[in-house]
């Protein structure tokens, strides 16, 4: 891991990335081999300084796969006192989901938003998610600590993440994208 970031680093050359969202563009660049994230991520104002009070004040983390969910370190996280939710597999989302004709993604963000606890949603797949988010928000029903969206696909993608980036000038909801 140690030479991997002295090759990340090498390559960058003289590119700069502000310091407070170096380690975790470089982080991303080591997780995927894709240098492209040095042009990709966006980050809204002191981000990662907010998400990690947040952390450290016991925020729960929601995610809209089980596979973020398992890469998220829950002992850590529970030294602070949160924990890390998915409700994406939950009975009673997938019945809503079905009665509704909707995602189950967008239907599992609408039942973290009933959880009496500041959040940050981690967004790894469904733009449904993050529109979902969105519209709670601008409904007043959630006010997410952080919001990180890096959902895949070609169906709705890159709308989603520019209304996470919108959301977060209009309501001042700290975010992290990657374009």
């Amino acid at each position: 891991e140690k030479r991997s970031f002295e090759i990340i680093t090498k390559e960058l050359g003289t590119r700069k990335i502000d310091p407070e969202f170096e380690l975790v563009v470089k982080r991303v660049i080591h997780t995927t081999a894709d240098f492209d994230y040095y042009d990709n991520m966006v980050f809204s104002e002191h981000a990662l300084q907010k998400m990690m009070e947040a952390i450290r004040s016991g925020c729960d983390i929601v995610t809209d796969t089980t596979m973020a969910m398992s890469g998220i370190n829950k002992k850590t996280l529970a030294q602070f006192g949160g924990q890390v939710h998915c409700f994406i597999g939950d009975a009673d989302v997938a019945e809503e989901a079905k009665a509704r004709g909707v995602t189950r993604s967008l239907v599992s963000m609408e039942k973290a938003a009933r959880l009496n606890k500041p959040l940050i949603f981690a967004v790894g797949n469904a733009p449904t998610a993050l529109y979902s988010i969105c519209d709670l928000v601008r409904a007043g029903r959630l006010n997410p600590e952080m919001v990180i969206g890096v959902p895949v696909g070609f169906v709705n993608v890159v709308e989603s993440k520019e209304d996470i980036l919108a959301l977060a000038q209009e309501k001042a909801v700290p975010a992290i994208v990657a374009r």
